[in-house]
């Protein structure tokens, strides 16, 4: 059963089927939109170097946002998926530098800490009833002090780990055409987007996560154990984070602890783009991948055409608020 179905059932009438395949649309002629107005008024920017640079960027907030799709899809926020990011570059790191362990298990330390991590967020919503906003604030700075005190303050690099090379974003796979090739991250971001939306669409995980964010009384009273998904379902979050952790420090071959602030703005502004209400009970990871191809494609072309970075902060801003105007608007209409 689809995200969309499940919500066209939930709302009686099909009305948020409509306005789901309304938004995805409407995202995807916008990416079009800007990639001509960009291609023409912006120079260089078709370059296919160009092009590669905007997909590096894409990959990891990609991921970030597939991660926070499910938790608003449940009806809450995550705030803390910038800095868990950093955490879990920085345990990759010391696994695999510090301790001289092999990839894999760098790999599992990353999955494993976002996941411990996110589910501690759960917790303390599910269970001490904190609101998730205070939650996962309280969460970035947590997973941020702790980023700075397991690196001591210093970036972790991975010159003796070659074989990080192969998750890397700057490691390419070369397609049918000659010179042109895919950043590995990409591949990457969408592998986890595929089996994301298969959770999403086809799980009972995914018909959960739905109705926390439709209902949550009426799925308590119906039998579901609320606190139990609430939790898993911000585990399952901060794990896809530490898939985002290896993509960030891979591109930049260390681990970076004080990176991660303002990561948490483009990913919840990809997901909202794409059509996730921030209401809850509704979104899709498709949507999620091409809200996060226009904000990478927005933030490009602007730098090309010589904005400061302060206006395209700005304009990231206003984008938000524009899509959840939208949103609302729809809602009443449908």
């Amino acid at each position: 059963m689809t995200d969309t179905t499940l919500s066209e059932q939930q709302d009686g009438k099909g009305g948020m089927f409509t306005m789901a395949a309304l938004q995805k649309v409407v995202a995807f002629a916008v990416l079009v939109i800007m990639l001509l107005f960009f291609s023409i008024f912006a120079p260089n920017f078709a370059a296919w170097n160009n092009m590669v640079n905007i997909m590096q960027a894409t990959a990891v907030n990609g991921v970030l946002g597939v991660a926070v799709t499910f938790v608003i899809i449940a009806g809450g926020i995550d705030l803390a998926v910038g800095t868990m990011m950093t955490l879990t570059a920085v345990v990759a790191g010391l696994v695999l530098t510090n301790l001289g362990l092999p990839l894999p298990l760098g790999i599992v330390g990353a999955l494993a800490s976002g996941g411990l991590m996110g589910a501690f967020s759960g917790w303390t919503i599910a269970k001490l009833k904190i609101p998730p906003f205070i939650a996962t604030l309280g969460m970035m700075q947590i997973a941020r002090g702790l980023a700075l005190v397991f690196s001591e303050a210093k970036p972790i690099y991975f010159n003796s780990t070659p074989s990080y090379q192969y998750i890397s974003p700057e490691s390419s796979i070369t397609l049918l055409i000659p010179g042109l090739e895919i950043p590995n991250g990409v591949f990457i971001m969408f592998i986890v987007a595929i089996i994301a939306s298969i959770m999403l669409n086809r799980t009972i995980l995914g018909r959960y996560i739905f109705a926390l964010g439709s209902n949550e009384e009426a799925a308590r009273l119906s039998g579901m154990n609320v606190d139990f998904w609430k939790i898993t379902t911000y585990a399952l979050s901060g794990a896809i984070c530490g898939v985002a952790g290896l993509l960030v420090s891979s591109r930049l071959n260390s681990a970076q602890p004080a990176l991660g602030l303002g990561y948490e703005l483009d990913a919840i502004a990809a997901a909202v783009i794409g059509g996730t209400s921030l209401a809850g009970g509704r979104g899709t990871i498709l949507g999620t991948i091409i809200g996060a191809f226009i904000m990478s494609v927005l933030t490009n072309g602007l730098r090309i055409m010589g904005v400061q970075e302060e206006w395209k902060i700005v304009v990231t801003g206003l984008i938000i608020i524009i899509a959840v105007y939208v949103d609302i608007v729809l809602r009443k209409k449908m």
